[in-house]
Formats: structure tokens, sequence, C-alpha cells
């Protein structure tokens, strides 16, 4: 059988395989060593499976992953995230839809210590929700805020996934991080400049809050000195060339762990609960890369992605014609995909086109990240939006999603932004 055809029947075995409740890891791993094994031997097929496995747990940069997630868990233990919202508020409250405000600048500080988009939902879900339900403001409104502000996590850096495309994609990590600043900052943003347009139309959505004195500010921001010190320590050691991500990574957990501990809210429930949590969102993401890595494997050796790039070149399509087909087919599979499963499944396809069409890979990670972002609060499905709706039920999906339009609506503007002006990505690695 011709390898394409082998390459095509494989990856509509993987989806086959997922829609049947297969984890999408073992998914990738199974169709990549039978489709190898079809075409290189059965021996070497199975190599594979002991040679990546042992390079994916071995890989150094890849360790950074169990300690920044660690480092969130402890961090939520230890009540940071409701520090964080209680500084934004204390300072945004008073406008109209201040506690909106709050909550988006809450989710992106949250974000580069949590690192978890869907992290970052369900914490805000639990800390923000009731405050904003409390102060009147419309269910719709409070919850597509939350589930919204929500996919800052993954690219506020420090970023788990942005991590891990580095490693597959072979950039440096910091890069990436330093990439991500300025379209972080717009991120959060164009969510400001949708919630002020949102409640000019509907003005009873986000009441004002009262007006802190500066007094009252400076004392809510003394009492935040824990999570300001984590990111000051976390992310100025990075930047400042002070830490290794790694190192800084490993210092963020502890101090998170300290901090929980000092604050007599490390129980051993809690304690115990971050643990696994850790280890069972680690065991997940190494799986999906191990199963990708794999996949690479069998992807490779039929020529399927030169083929890919050979066919579309044939087409003639405009470059930017050829970026709106894969943004559109990225929005879906972030709707229905965790955002490293709809990244690792495509990577093996999409990087060798991008690359080819004369785009820098740095540029397309964080467009990659965005976009998928976007399908985590898309519907139909939205997995940001289901975890709002597990943290609380008495919310319908309906409604949930009725107050994710505004929000869509600036995803959309700022992704246009970012493809239009890659300036706006490169500007700032290109000066390090």
């Amino acid at each position: 059988m011709d390898p394409i055809t082998i390459a095509i029947l494989g990856v509509i075995f993987m989806f086959v395989l997922i829609l049947l409740q297969v984890p999408i890891g073992v998914a990738m791993a199974v169709v990549g060593v039978v489709g190898y094994g079809l075409l290189s031997g059965f021996g070497p097929a199975f190599t594979i499976i002991a040679t990546e496995s042992t390079a994916i747990i071995s890989n150094a940069d890849l360790a950074v992953i169990p300690l920044f997630l660690l480092m969130g868990n402890f961090a939520t233990s230890a009540g940071l995230s409701a520090d964080i919202y209680n500084l934004a508020y204390a300072f945004l409250g008073h406008y109209r839809g201040g506690l909106a405000l709050s909550t988006i600048a809450g989710c992106g500080f949250f974000g580069s210590v949590c690192g978890s988009s869907t992290a970052t939902a369900a914490t805000f879900g639990r800390v923000a929700l009731p405050e904003m339900l409390d102060r009147k403001y419309t269910p719709h409104f409070a919850a597509g805020c939350i589930a919204a502000g929500g996919t800052l996590g993954s690219l506020v850096p420090p970023s788990v996934i942005l991590i891990i495309y580095a490693v597959m994609a072979e950039e440096f990590i910091i890069t990436l991080f330093i990439a991500a600043i300025i379209p972080a900052i717009i991120s959060i943003g164009a969510y400001f400049v949708a919630i002020m347009i949102y409640l000019k139309i509907n003005p009873k959505a986000g009441p004002r809050g009262p007006r802190m004195s500066w007094s009252e500010r400076f004392k809510t921001a003394l009492r935040c000195w824990g999570v300001i010190l984590i990111l000051v320590v976390v992310v100025g050691g990075i930047y400042g060339g002070v830490f290794t991500v790694t190192e800084a990574a490993a210092f963020g957990a502890v101090l998170s762990f300290l901090f929980a501990l000092g604050r007599g809210k490390l129980t051993k429930e809690n304690f115990w609960e971050a643990l696994t949590g850790t280890a069972l969102s680690t065991a997940m993401i190494y799986v999906i890369i191990i199963g990708a890595n794999i996949m690479t494997y069998f992807i490779t050796v039929t020529h399927m992605p030169d083929n890919v790039i050979t066919l579309i070149s044939g087409l003639e399509l405009p470059t930017f014609m050829i970026l709106a087909i894969l943004l559109v087919v990225y929005l879906f599979l972030g709707s229905i995909f965790d955002t490293v499963a709809a990244m690792l499944i495509t990577l093996p396809f999409v990087l060798p086109l991008i690359t080819d069409m004369g785009y820098s890979p740095i540029w397309w990670g964080i467009i990659n990240v965005v976009v998928i972002e976007i399908g985590m609060i898309t519907p139909p499905i939205g997995l940001n939006v289901f975890i709002l709706h597990g943290v609380a039920p008495d919310l319908p999906l309906g409604t949930i999603f009725r107050g994710i339009v505004p929000f869509l609506c600036a995803d959309i503007g700022r992704l246009i932004i970012l493809v239009s002006f890659p300036v706006l990505i490169t500007f700032l690695p290109s000066l390090f």
C-alpha cells in the first residue's frame, strides 16, 4: 500500500480511537507503532516505544512542567489566587464592571503562576464567580468573563504549553516566553475593551463597586506580598538571567509550598491533593508527548508533510488563505481537545508547512496557542465553558456561552492583529 494512503488511514484511525474514548496519547502511540511497523518493520517500531519514552522522561527541559504545575497547585492551596483577585479589585473595582476587569487582570497574573488555562478557569470560578453574583452582576456576563479570562493561563508566561511547543519545535523556551509578553498584554487589553463596550450597551450587567482609599489599596498590596514575591522571583529571575527556567520553577514551587505552610492552609488533604494533581497532570502531558513523538516517526517515514507542502503549493493559494484555513481548523480542534493535544496532534504536519511559507516558528508558536485557546471558549464545546459549568453546575451551559460572545469578538480581533502584524510577536525576541 502507498505510504501516503497508510498515513491518511492512520490519521483517520487515530481520530476513531479518540472518539472511542481511548486516551489521546495512547491513540497516537498505537497508530504510530502500527503505521511505522507496516512501513519499516515492527522490530524498529517497538524499539521506538522504549527509546522515545526514555528520551522524553529524561528530557531536562520537560522537567520544568511538573515543577510549574506543583507551583500552581501549592499557590492555589495557599489562597494566592484570592490575593491576586483582591489586589486587582482594589485598583479597578470602582469602575463600572470593576469586578470583571479585576477578574481578567487576576486571571492574567494567576496564569503567570499557574501556567494552565483550565486550572485558571476552575480557580477563578471558585474565587470570582460568587463575588460577582453577590454584587448583582448578571450570571451570563460573570461566567463569560471567567471562562474567557481562563484562556490567559496558557499565554501569559511562564506557560506549560509554550514549554511543550519549544521542546517539540526545538526552540529556546525563554525565547517563547519573551515572544508571548506583548500578545499577553494585547489579550488583557482586548478583554478590557470588550468589557467596557459591553457595559456601555448593558450598564446593569456590571455595576460599580466602592472606591478604595489609597491607604486601603496599600494595605491590600501588603497582604499580597507573597504572590508579588513569587512573580518577581520566578518571572524576574528568568528574564534577568538569574535562574534557568527549571531553577525558577523549582524555586517558585518551594516558595508556594512555604506560603501555604506558613498560612496554615496546607492540610494533609491539600498537600496530597497538590501532589496527586501534579502527578496526574504530568503523566497525562508526558503520555501525549510520547505518543506525539511516536506518531511523528510514522508521519515522517511516509513523507506526508512534504507531500502536504507540495500539494498546497500546487494549489497556488495566497499565503493568507492557507493561514486562514489553518486557523479555522485550530478553532475547531481547540473546541474539542485539550490545548496540549490539539497542538501535538497537528505539529508534525503544520510546522513544516509554516516554515516552508517563510514564517518564524516562534511566531507560529504564539499564534498556535492563541487560536487554540480561543477554541476553548468556542461553541459548541469549548472546554473552559464545561470546566466552569463543572465548578458552578447551577449555571446552564447556554448562559455561559451567551456571556462568551463579547470576549469571543475581542479574541477574533486580537488574532487578526497578531496575524497581520507579526512584529508584535517577533520584536522582543529580536532584541535578545
